[in-house]
């Protein structure tokens, strides 16, 4: 509404000599009502308003016909007719373009502006219709008939009515920011009813075909009753407003506070040299144009950047949408280092870094070959199996440096969350990429030697299974589209060379060991580890403890000596720690100034390392009937054991002891089974079964002891127990039996030849299905040792047993009293 557009500006000019009422009471609208509506008016039309009894209003006058009409009824009675037109879009409207119903007004006042147009204040009086044109030159003057109101009876209804209008009104006003508290108190002071309805119909927010329906009502209930919908409207859609006028201004004040905030801050970063936000964005986008990478990436990269920019640099998401924009761009798309194709270099390096393994040098080599003959070749997915200390993670830096390639390492041990390999979604707090991802960061380019150490003891619970998450990045034909969840981006992986490390293949899951090609790492016999002390432990131990090569001197003897006295295992490491408690001894005498030999001998490694820890496990001889030697495969490396059979009198019981497995004691169970199914063939009488207890001991009784390759040691010692044969000596043995008699492989044969030599062993009973695995030991190696392949048992007890009988044999006599059942043979 706007009331005091008309009010107030009636109120200057208002004076003694004026013909009109500013506000109206009951007495001035019945003498205005009473007054004489002249037959013939000067008709002004109005374009954009509608003039409303007793209402006073300013009009500007623009039409030359308009001007001259005011100037003429100004000098003369200053009474017009006001009527708007139908189409305010008529520069020039005719008698017919005039709506019917229009309202006397008197001229109040006529004002020349300083622009040059004239301002008329104009006050309406009574309404009329028009009935015929009487001229239209220079202006339009029709006769006219006195339009007459129709009073309603005044009931508690109408009075309600008008009550609300007055209140609704009320509200408006209150409600309306551009509207004065002045103009309720011209609201409050009007007492005419019908003066009220004009006053308000007037003033509303109303367009001009409504205001001219309100003129042409007759009945003042119906135009209240007009008047109270259209307040109703117009109080409903300003409370609309000022709620969201409310809620802007309370957004503005926020964005307005912060926006000054940051501008301080900005301030306050330039002034101490650091980054303001535009800056920032500004030098993303310059490393973003230097980056090598696909379309679909540099589109998706600047679609985030745009969403940074977008960002308050106050909100917490601002830091996580940098830091995910600093990954993109330091991550190495397309960034790979050059391969050195140089096969002998390659060669000498894999020689120098690391002795014996020569397995994994010819497939490396074999790899660089193929790459240098088809550049785009998949890298392989290699596995180093074998146990600690053998060099497998130090195998992955001499690839890498045989390559060329950067060196890349992730201790796979003890993870337990998937998220450490596929990162987690950029949605948590703390959000990361995984280890994959952030090593690549880190290593600068897209094709490093990626060693993933122990993989065979990644773990898994609620927060899933990181061996499952690992099958896509080892999969050749998975891993070119690697999707980590921090990055949402396909990362290439195809050109990453892996190699995974394990102690053993057990425990890595079949579908990832599937992806992966083996290759055993075995123990070192003694020879390589005197070997690789010389060339590589005792440097590096007189370099970290600040000695030269002339201050200690190991000769082979002596490397022996601390190899089998003092360590236990397959690889080396135990062996370094030793060297390094040696060059400490031989350190301190000369910090001290103490005298002493450099070339060290057996006495000096036992008065720097103390008495031996471990006692050699020799051959003990054949002097006892039931005792065979065998070979067994332990995580440091292979051991023999010895099989102790002995009888007593009793039931025929059968006990086994020495922290035997269940596969051992099955081996067992099957050996008496099938000796006693073939007692003739041995020459033991069957009887001897049911009278004489059986026991089987393996000794070092605290260590678990299982496997099914002491199968046919257990055979051989229970046939010379029952037979009281001695085993040829220096013998030893190791294979799986069946209850048919068939010697089946096993597994570890490397292992276990290099104990049976340590152990001064000279003959070796092997299945032969193991002959492959001993072609593929050096010849220097085994060149004291004499193998029998076998797949009989029988074969077995005629290699082991002699003719002769043991010093002091039992006496294994048949008790005819007592009777025995009959065993078919």
């Amino acid at each position: 509404m706007n009331y005091l557009l008309d009010f107030n500006q009636s109120l200057p000019i208002i004076n003694e000599d004026t013909e009109f009422f500013p506000l109206m009471s009951q007495e001035d609208e019945e003498e205005m009502n009473n007054e004489q509506t002249p037959e013939v008016l000067s008709i002004l039309p109005l374009r954009n308003t509608v003039l409303f009894p007793g209402v006073v209003i300013p009009i500007t006058v623009g039409r030359d016909k308009s001007i001259k009409l005011i100037k003429d009824a100004y000098k003369g009675g200053r009474t017009i007719g006001v009527v708007s037109q139908r189409d305010v879009a008529i520069e020039d409207p005719a008698f017919t373009q005039l709506n019917e119903v229009g309202t006397v007004a008197l001229i109040i006042k006529m004002l020349q502006m300083p622009d040059g147009s004239t301002t008329v204040i104009i006050q309406g009086k009574q309404r009329f219709r028009l009935k015929e044109e009487v001229q239209s030159e220079p202006y339009i003057k029709a006769t006219v008939d006195k339009f007459e109101e129709i009073r309603p009876k005044v009931d508690k209804e109408f009075k309600a009515m008008v009550g609300s209008i007055k209140d609704m009104a009320m509200q408006i006003i209150q409600m309306s920011p551009n509207l004065p508290s002045e103009a309720s108190i011209a609201i409050k002071n009007i007492e005419s009813t019908s003066f009220l309805i004009n006053f308000i119909s007037s003033n509303m927010n109303a367009d001009v075909p409504v205001k001219q329906q309100m003129l042409e009502l007759a009945n003042l209930r119906d135009r209240a009753k007009m008047v109270l919908e259209q307040l109703t409207g117009e109080l409903q859609m300003l409370e609309l407003k000022n709620q969201i006028q409310s809620k802007v201004r309370t957004d503005l004040d926020k964005q307005q506070r912060e926006y000054y905030l940051n501008q301080q801050l900005k301030t306050i970063q330039e002034e101490l040299g650091g980054n303001s936000p535009d800056l920032e964005l500004e030098n993303l986008r310059e490393r973003a144009a230097k980056k090598k990478w696909s379309k679909e990436i540099h589109k998706y990269f600047v679609k985030e950047l745009d969403k940074l920019g977008r960002m308050n640099p106050a909100a917490a998401d601002y830091s996580v949408q940098v830091n995910y924009l600093e990954l993109v761009l330091e991550l190495p798309w397309s960034e790979f280092t050059k391969d050195n194709f140089d096969l002998k270099r390659a060669e000498r390096i894999l020689d120098k870094d690391h002795y014996g393994l020569d397995k994994v040098k010819r497939r490396i080599i074999e790899y660089l070959a193929v790459l240098k003959l088809k550049n785009n070749m998949k890298a392989p997915i290699l596995c180093l199996a074998g146990p600690p200390g053998v060099g497998k993670t130090s195998l992955g830096k001499s690839i890498a440096r045989a390559l060329g390639r950067k060196y890349v390492r992730i201790a796979l041990g003890g993870i337990r969350d998937e998220a450490e390999i596929r990162g987690h979604r950029k949605t948590y707090i703390g959000a990361m990429p995984g280890r994959i991802i952030q090593s690549l960061k880190k290593a600068g380019t897209s094709n490093p030697v990626f060693v993933l150490d122990e993989i065979d003891k990644v773990g898994n619970d609620f927060r899933g299974d990181p061996s499952s998450a690992l099958l896509e990045v080892l999969d050749p034909e998975q891993n070119s589209a690697f999707y980590d969840h921090y990055v949402e981006l396909d990362y290439d992986l195809s050109s990453v060379l892996f190699i995974a490390t394990a102690n053993s293949l057990a425990s890595i899951q079949p579908a990832l060991l599937d992806r992966m090609e083996v290759i055993e790492v075995n123990g070192y016999t003694i020879e390589e580890k005197i070997e690789i002390a010389k060339q590589h432990l005792l440097p590096k131990q007189l370099d970290q403890h600040g000695l030269k090569k002339k201050d200690v001197v190991l000769k082979a003897p002596v490397i022996e000596k601390i190899i089998e006295d003092y360590t236990r295992e397959s690889g080396v490491r135990g062996l370094e720690k030793k060297i390094g408690s040696v060059v400490r001894g031989i350190a301190t005498k000369i910090a001290m100034d103490t005298e002493h030999n450099p070339a060290l001998k057996i006495a000096d490694i036992e008065a720097i390392l103390g008495p031996p820890v471990f006692d050699k496990d020799l051959y003990e001889g054949n002097e006892v009937a039931g005792v065979v030697t065998g070979l067994a495969w332990t995580q440091v490396g292979g051991d023999i054991l010895f099989i102790e059979a002995s009888l007593s009198p009793g039931k025929g019981k059968l006990s086994l002891t020495g922290n035997l497995g269940d596969v051992m004691k099955e081996s067992a169970t099957i050996a008496m089974a099938y000796l006693r199914a073939h007692s003739e063939k041995f020459g033991i009488d069957y009887r001897l079964f049911e009278q004489w207890d059986v026991h089987v001991h393996v000794p070092a009784g605290a260590t678990p002891k299982d496997g099914p390759s002491a199968g046919i040691t257990m055979l051989t010692a229970l046939t010379s127990a029952f037979t009281q044969r001695r085993v040829k000596p220096n013998l030893a043995m190791t294979g799986e039996i069946t209850l048919r008699g068939r010697v089946l492989p096993v597994g570890g044969i490397k292992e276990k030849i290099l104990a049976a030599k340590r152990a001064n062993i000279k003959e070796i009973i092997l299945s032969k299905s193991n002959k492959k695995d001993i072609l593929e030991i050096k010849e220097e190696y085994i060149k004291d040792l004499s193998f029998h392949y076998i797949s009989e048992m029988e074969e077995v007890i005629g290699l082991a047993l002699t003719n002769e009988k043991v010093k002091d044999p039992i006496d294994l006599k048949v008790r005819e009293s007592r009777e025995v059942p009959v065993y078919p043979v």
